[in-house]
């Protein structure tokens, strides 16, 4: 009896070479050839998963939003009921963040596949939707009068990911200026408005 292949299961592990040949040599080095070496398939196999490489790169995208959504549900979760709108908003952006090892990785492939479909606008068509829903739920966790802002918090959220991938930011340094403008928009976090 043939074995049962797992179709999601081996798409996965082709993003996953992917993401790793990305991470380490950037976007253009990742080919067929180099991403089938790296799963340790023949090149026919990954042709058989992913027509083209703008499919495999969507799919290995979407691999990505799950992994930052997962993280999210995880940080969100460790606030309990009901959490205070600037909390909730702190642990999202701090999930998706690249703090860690593996959402380094997930930082540098989101990266240069933002590069990847800025020359290739057909590559990208759900994340401008994704964008906006985005944007309106930030929105919604940010007071009245600031609402206008949510734009600008995903901006400062983008440009803190780059600047701790390019290294130009620790850690502390990054959620010390996320920290600073959530107090701009909020007031102090010890203070009522910020618990």
């Amino acid at each position: 009896m043939p074995k049962r292949v797992d179709r999601h299961e081996r798409r996965t592990l082709i993003a996953d070479a992917l993401m790793r040949v990305a991470a380490r040599q950037g976007l253009e080095a990742v080919s067929l050839r180099h991403v089938a070496t790296e799963a340790g398939v023949s090149p026919g196999l990954v042709q058989h998963y992913f027509r083209t490489k703008d499919e495999m790169m969507a799919f290995a995208m979407g691999v990505v939003r799950d992994r930052s959504q997962a993280r999210i549900t995880d940080a969100v979760s460790r606030l309990g009921e009901d959490p205070p709108p600037r909390q909730l908003l702190r642990a999202m952006i701090t999930a998706l963040l690249p703090l860690t090892e593996e959402s380094r990785a997930d930082g540098r492939v989101a990266l240069a596949f933002l590069a990847y479909t800025a020359v290739r606008p057909e590559a990208n068509a759900g994340t401008r939707e994704e964008t906006g829903q985005l944007v309106d739920f930030v929105a919604g966790l940010l007071p009245a009068s600031r609402r206008d802002a949510a734009a600008g918090v995903l901006a400062l959220m983008e440009g803190l990911g780059l600047y701790l991938l390019g290294g130009q930011y620790s850690a502390e340094r990054a959620l010390a200026a996320l920290d600073t403008h959530l107090d701009s928009l909020y007031g102090p976090a010890d203070g009522p408005a910020g618990r």
